[in-house]
């Protein structure tokens, strides 16, 4: 068994996860080089939840507006229409991808309600570094593992769009860098909407 992609994923969290703990802490007056890392990181997030935020609206757009092709194609004129299926799966496997971090961004995807609302100080960014750690070691996972995947299919094509399969696997190492950008801004600057209102 290749244990390679569990090593370099878990040496790339625990340092990532230094680094946002060393960039997080709190600073006295002035910049700084942790100032300039955590806005660094913040500029960076700005950029890339945006651009997955609307690439996962197009590609909603993308499979409402081919789903209902397929139904009117289906029975208004009774000749289904071949791609159109397999261009709703993909729009959708690319929505979620990239939907995932618009969610991490907001606290809105792994919430641990109780463990973080009744814990304070120390205890609580211990809980908020867990939580980081867990995200970016899967998401670290699911990017190597994307990435061959990728590759391991770029000769296939996909049935009735008839270009390559990696198009499609692609969202899963590009959703997943995405995901670890914002995973980390929302450690850096929490943004806790969701537990506020939560019940």
């Amino acid at each position: 068994m290749n244990v390679m992609p569990l090593q370099v994923t878990v040496a790339a969290t625990v340092v990532a996860v230094g680094v946002a703990l060393w960039a997080g802490r709190e600073q006295g007056r002035g910049g700084g080089p942790r100032s300039a890392v955590r806005r660094a990181v913040l500029a960076l997030d700005r950029v890339s939840t945006g651009v997955a935020s609307i690439l996962a609206c197009i590609a909603l757009a993308v499979a409402v507006s081919a789903g209902a092709w397929q139904v009117f194609s289906r029975f208004a004129t009774e000749t289904p229409s071949p791609w159109s299926e397999a261009l709703v799966r993909i729009s959708l496997i690319w929505m979620c991808y990239l939907g995932v971090a618009v969610a991490l961004r907001a606290g809105a995807l792994v919430s641990i309600d109780v463990a973080h609302r009744y814990s304070r100080g120390a205890v609580r960014r211990a809980v908020e570094a867990a939580t980081l750690a867990f995200v970016l070691s899967f998401m670290g996972v699911m990017f190597w593992f994307g990435w061959a995947m990728t590759e391991r299919v770029q000769f296939q094509t996909i049935a009735g769009l008839e270009f390559s399969m990696a198009y499609a696997y692609a969202a899963i190492p590009l959703g997943a860098v995405f995901a670890m950008v914002g995973a980390t801004a929302h450690f850096l600057d929490r943004r806790a909407e969701e537990l506020e209102n939560a019940v």
